[in-house]
């Protein structure tokens, strides 16, 4: 990072979180020297703190300063929102700071905390979207104390935030489980790091490579792992991907999350809690599909009385029946910011190469969140939730991707259109201009939980789950006596319009 010498840094933000960061600078000397704070509080401006000035109000400091290149500005004001941060952005750039550092949202910092390990250059995703929910995490996730707590897609854009914020939990052990060897060693990597840079609390970090396919595995490695809670956010998520392997999609996330549910079961997990999306509502996509399906497992499994017909085969039935109790529930949101496939980061590419930016349409609306507000939420929801609900995290209001791609090349000192052209490719299979949080069959509701929304069913007729999924094992898994079947992907999407009439089979 720079020698003490070579290295100035100026503290945006006087409060609990800049005062930890200088304190930590100054004790370890190595990453440079915190020559001022500036801040807009008129009780803080011309005071001193632990010896260095409180400089302001930050809009007429900044003025003034004539920066070196070896300077730069951290932002220690996690409660800050996104309106602010767009105009603090705007004035340290004039004032001459090319690196800008920032501290990550509220819901990432527990109460009295903060670590420079914890800063990043600022990005987009910082001053996209409405300002994120503040969670009280220490609070919320109190439940998870003295727990083991496995995460499935650990390495993913959601499972490795939740890791990242399980880190304050106070849990006996935190598994990690993924295929993905490259991701899930990275985790690891990253949460030890932050360990011992004296984030979170002490916790045993394990990593675990497995596949979500592997019945046997999952029913061995649960029982050897002894973990209470589960936040099952493993999946495969890109839409276009899922289209061009629909097969492969089923298999890990429709037969994937019913191997681990049955694990669960038999293994005495006490909490289970299912990572969905919107695209699971009235799903047009073989992503979308499988997320229903995978809502249905959960939910239904919640509903599973204990000791009902052990002998039964469990080839026809669709979630196994449990030796104990588990407390099943899922969470539903839509898109977040950021996440590896998402629009932000191709956008991001597309800039920086010199255009076009593509949109699929100029209409095409979504709504985001922050990844780390989404997993904050997923978090305390773990806890309030009760058995066999489904809660959906208020996304606030939708937006069009059409002005996302504009604010993200004015971002890059670019104006749309004239410096960066913005090109509508089309719609691509699977995809609608707009996603919906709740179906026509299910009505949201408060829970008395800030950013937390639980989803009422109506009744429906359906097809049985267990009919559903004892049609689709031949054409996902060989059977020797149905071998057309295996891998029909004409036959894979009539079964799943079945199971959801809204999916396009085209």
């Amino acid at each position: 990072m720079g020698t003490a010498q070579s290295k100035r840094l100026y503290i945006i933000g006087a409060g609990f979180a800049g005062r930890k960061l200088a304190q930590e600078i100054r004790e370890k000397a190595v990453f440079g020297e915190a020559v001022a704070f500036l801040d807009d509080d008129p009780e803080k401006i011309g005071r001193q703190i632990d010896g260095i000035p409180v400089l302001g109000p930050i809009r007429d400091v900044a003025r003034l300063l004539r920066t070196m290149a070896a300077d730069e500005a951290v932002i220690a004001m996690p409660t800050a929102s996104r309106e602010y941060l767009k105009d603090l952005y705007g004035i340290l750039k004039a004032a001459g700071f090319e690196k800008i550092r920032i501290l990550p949202g509220i819901a990432q910092i527990v109460e009295g905390d903060a670590h420079l390990v914890q800063t990043r250059s600022i990005d987009l995703q910082d001053l996209l979207g409405r300002t994120p929910v503040a969670v009280q995490l220490k609070k919320s996730i109190a439940y998870l104390r003295e727990k083991r707590v496995l995460v499935t897609g650990a390495g993913g854009s959601i499972g490795s935030e939740l890791c990242r914020q399980l880190l304050s939990a106070g849990v006996q052990r935190l598994y990690l489980f993924g295929h993905g060897e490259n991701s899930i060693y990275q985790i690891d990597r990253e949460l030890r790091l932050l360990q011992n840079e004296g984030v979170g609390e002490k916790t045993v970090v394990i990593p675990v490579l497995g596949d979500l396919k592997d019945r046997d595995f999952l029913g061995y490695i649960l029982g050897k792992l002894r973990a209470d809670v589960i936040f099952h956010a493993a999946a495969y998520k890109h839409v276009p991907m899922t289209e061009e392997n629909p097969v492969a999609g089923i298999q890990n996330n429709v037969f994937g999350t019913r191997n681990l549910v049955e694990a669960a079961m038999k293994n005495g997990i006490k909490r289970f809690v299912l990572i969905t999306t919107d695209k699971a509502v009235e799903p047009v996509s073989v992503y979308g599909a499988s997320k229903h399906l995978c809502e249905r497992i959960v939910l239904e499994a919640a509903k599973t009385e204990p000791g009902a017909n052990k002998n039964e085969s469990p080839n026809t039935r669709s979630v196994p029946r449990p030796d104990s109790q588990t407390q099943f529930m899922g969470v539903r949101f839509g898109n977040v910011l950021g996440s590896r496939g998402s629009i932000v980061p191709l956008f991001q590419t597309q800039i920086e190469q010199g255009g076009p930016v593509t949109i699929t349409h100029p209409d095409t609306r979504r709504w985001f969140m922050t990844i780390p507000e989404a997993c904050s939420l997923v978090l305390k929801a773990g806890g309030v939730g009760k058995n066999g609900e489904l809660y959906l995290l208020d996304m606030g209001e939708s937006v069009k991707i059409k002005d996302i791609a504009e604010q993200m090349i004015r971002f890059y000192g670019y104006e749309p259109g004239t410096d960066i052209k913005i090109e509508t490719i089309g719609l691509r299979p699977g995809e609608r201009l707009d996603e919906r949080l709740c179906g026509s069959d299910e009505e949201p509701a408060p829970t008395g939980e800030e950013g937390i929304l639980v989803v009422h069913k109506k009744p429906t007729v359906r097809p049985p789950l267990s009919v559903i999924l004892e049609r689709l094992r031949p054409v996902c898994f060989l059977d020797r006596n149905a071998p057309a079947a295996y891998r029909n992907t004409t036959l894979l999407r009539k079964i799943l319009k079945e199971a959801a009439p809204t999916l396009n089979v085209s």
